[in-house]
């Protein structure tokens, strides 16, 4: 699809069913009915960054920051492994506590449970992407949020959209898969700046996309705005799966947290992956990035097994491969 034809079905409700079943359809015939499942381990809610959107952001002084120590990162990771998960997630704030060496010794003991690894810890330099996927590392998701380079700085107090892009750029040169997405709603959002991040999204072949609503956070300088709109943001995904049919698409837990079932909507509208919460209650409370998060006093054997059990209502089946894109 070209740019004006993006922003004519983002702007036309009365598309809104051929879109979803259309995106359906595509995922179908190019990644098969079968869901991945990405086992998310928040080893760290410490973060240097001020995004005006997140709760984790450092001038945030009332969040209870925690940091996992390495044996209980790979508690977590073999307890995912226990479950059936063939993917690890390792995602935290940008906490320059665990440096390169560090980071990369937990890399390799995780690989060595047989999984596939995804990083998302933010912008490091090309030499530190370097390390961690000569220790490993498969897969590195880093979302753009907004391709919108004046509305990208101004969530994002000192940092730049141009280091943004070359984080991505770099990660594709050393052989990641790369993930990116976008928020939905962030306040002076246009329909053509999230046509802009879905042609942005295949300009740059991005392996996975993860896009959300914007939930607001009340410790943070966005916690009056209004909440992002989960069709709008379901239909930017649905443009996503048609424009890239064969690349990993999950459904956030954003869209869950918004609406009742807002996850299985979106697996019949083009996503193929979920991303369960392993990490140990306690602290999935402390890692809001928004609240109410949807699952965040979920155990994790039940989840496994209800989430089996919802896929099966609509057709659907747990893989039991690592999930790489099928090119």
């Amino acid at each position: 699809m070209n740019k004006q034809e993006i922003i004519d079905i983002l702007s036309d409700n009365s598309k809104n069913d051929w879109l979803f079943k259309e995106a359906d359809r595509v995922r179908r015939e190019n990644v098969g009915d079968e869901i991945h499942l990405r086992a998310l381990i928040e080893f760290s809610n410490i973060c240097k960054r001020q995004c005006f959107y997140c709760g984790l952001r450092s001038p945030n002084k009332e969040v209870e920051r925690y940091r996992l120590t390495k044996d209980e990162i790979l508690l977590s990771a073999k307890k995912a492994v226990d479950l059936g998960y063939r993917t690890v997630v390792l995602q935290s704030g940008e906490d320059d506590n665990y440096y390169s060496d560090k980071l990369c010794d937990i890399i390799r003991s995780i690989k060595e449970l047989d999984v596939a690894l995804t990083l998302s810890i933010g912008e490091k330099t090309f030499e530190e992407y370097k390390a961690y996927r000569e220790a490993g590392a498969d897969r590195f998701l880093l979302r753009i949020e907004t391709t919108d380079k004046d509305l990208y700085e101004k969530m994002h107090p000192y940092a730049s959209f141009e280091n943004r892009v070359r984080c991505l750029e770099d990660l594709r040169t050393l052989g990641y898969e790369v993930g990116t997405g976008c928020l939905v709603g962030l306040p002076n959002q246009t329909i053509e700046s999230l046509a802009n991040d879905i042609l942005f999204f295949k300009e740059i072949d991005a392996d996975m996309i993860g896009i959300g609503p914007f939930i607001p956070h009340h410790q943070t300088p966005l916690k009056d705005e209004k909440q992002g709109d989960f069709w709008l943001a379901l239909k930017v995904m649905a443009l996503t799966r048609i424009n890239l049919p064969n690349i990993n698409i999950p459904a956030t837990t954003a869209m869950e947290t918004i609406i009742p079932n807002g996850r299985l909507i979106a697996l019949q509208s083009g996503a193929n992956v979920v991303m369960p919460n392993v990490s140990d209650i306690c602290n999935r409370k402390k890692y809001e990035i928004y609240p109410n998060k949807a699952g965040v006093n979920d155990n994790e054997l039940e989840v496994r097994q209800q989430l089996e059990e919802k896929f099966a209502a609509i057709g659907r089946t747990i893989s039991k491969e690592k999930g790489f894109r099928s090119r």
